[in-house]
């Protein structure tokens, strides 16, 4: 769910995008002002970095339990915005929320799943990130007659979701492995009154595995290097689309506001099947398995943008560019980067380097929007070009470089990394 929300709130903005501009009367650079303030940017950014900092410090169940009160209170804002102040308030707490949510909700995730099992739980979540978006848009082409009316009633969706999965966490229970590391479940011995203090002994600190200065040891520093190059340069190309595809759609490709709303909703289907059929079933197999998955996905990925370079912009080359980055997306994107950041990464810094992998690859982007509409309104092949680079970029490394993780425990991956004998494996 903290998948659905996500996407769906970048989608629901961007389906939205237009109808904001003509009710407030928004220039390029305003636009580009809301987009970065938002779940896509800025927001989701600050809010990875302290959601992803406590969650190893304090849990992974105390942050999800109360993000989602923030990001309801940050719909509403949204829903019944009449003027510039509260729509950017608005979009700004709800992509706090949603980056405080993600890193510790993946960690719940990867930390439950058996080792054979983790990548197709990690694509369940993927799905789930390509459902809120199909759902968005299906409410926004039925409601296209109702102009901005319906993009509130859009949000308003988002604030029930957000509820109702409130009320379903309250029941869940905070993670085995994180409790075993952390030491929150050990019971403390009643101290002897006759002991003396010399030769008491001191208690660990529980918390000294989560010091940020691990982050910069040799093997959690190489990984997020390694998770926050593929994904930056892979989400700067996956959130111009989130947010501006149908932006871009309307404005250079000539279609109508429904037309651009649908074939967005087109892309992220596309990526649900291949998720589906080809992500999850394979991904847990073997390193090869998901090498050449990626090496397929990665080519894609960079086709896509690379053929806007030679034909124009039209309704030919829009559906084009849908489908081979949909495809490309699902085997060479964010599914692999959920699963990697938390193969890579010890349990007590999972949420951290996540969060801060995460933040840094939505700050970029917060920037990176702010010149969209500008190179947009010039042409979109400045902008295809600059994105098929960062494609290229993400494919190469990923493939190069590639840990050799499928199938295998955290607590495994863990100890070869850190060179200590590996642990029992912690029940469920």
């Amino acid at each position: 769910m903290a998948s659905y929300i996500d996407a769906g709130s970048i989608v629901a903005l961007a389906a939205g995008l237009a109808l904001w501009e003509q009710y407030l009367d928004l220039s390029n650079t305003t636009l580009g002002l809301l987009t970065a303030l938002g779940p896509n940017a800025f927001g989701a950014a600050l809010g990875a970095l302290i959601g992803g900092r406590l969650g190893d410090l304090f849990g992974r169940k105390r942050i999800y339990q109360y993000d989602l009160l923030v990001y309801a209170f940050g719909t509403l804002l949204i829903v019944f915005s009449v003027n510039l102040p509260m729509l950017l308030i608005g979009t700004f707490i709800v992509g706090v929320a949603v980056g405080a949510d993600v890193p510790t909700s993946l960690a719940l995730i990867g930390e439950f799943s058996p080792s054979k099992a983790r990548g197709r739980l990690m694509g369940l979540s993927q799905v789930a990130w390509s459902l809120g978006p199909i759902v968005v848009f299906v409410l926004a082409f039925v409601l296209t007659p109702y102009d901005l009316l319906g993009n509130r009633i859009v949000f308003a969706h988002l604030f029930v979701v957000a509820m109702v999965t409130w009320a379903l966490r309250r029941g869940m229970v905070e993670s085995a492995i994180w409790t075993a590391a952390s030491g929150a479940g050990e019971a403390r011995p009643t101290p002897d009154p006759e002991e003396q203090p010399e030769e008491a002994s001191v208690p660990a600190d529980p918390l000294a595995k989560s010091r940020l200065r691990d982050l910069l040891s040799g093997p959690t520093l190489a990984a997020m290097v390694f998770t926050a190059t593929v994904y930056l340069f892979w989400n700067l190309a996956a959130g111009t689309f989130g947010v501006f595809t149908p932006f871009l759609l309307r404005n250079l490709g000539a279609q109508s506001q429904a037309a651009s709303v649908a074939l967005s909703c087109a892309g992220f289907v596309i990526t649900l099947v291949a998720v589906v059929l080809i992500f999850m079933p394979f991904s847990d197999r073997s390193d090869r398995s998901r090498r050449i998955m990626w090496g397929v996905g990665a080519l894609l990925n960079v086709v896509a943008l690379g053929q806007l370079l030679i034909f124009p912009f039209n309704t030919a080359t829009a559906i084009t560019l849908i489908v081979l980055f949909g495809i490309g997306a699902a085997l060479a994107g964010e599914p692999f980067y959920k699963t990697w950041s938390q193969e890579l990464f010890p349990t007590m810094l999972r949420t951290t380097a996540q969060g801060l992998t995460f933040g840094v690859a939505r700050f970029l982007l917060g920037i990176w929007s702010f010149f969209v509409p500008v190179l947009a309104g010039l042409s979109i092949r400045p902008v295809a070009l600059i994105l098929m680079i960062f494609l290229l970029i993400s494919g190469v490394v990923g493939f190069l470089f590639m840990p050799n993780t499928a199938g295998r425990s955290l607590e495994e991956i863990e100890a070869e990394r850190s060179g200590s004998p590996a642990p029992d494996k912690v029940p469920a």
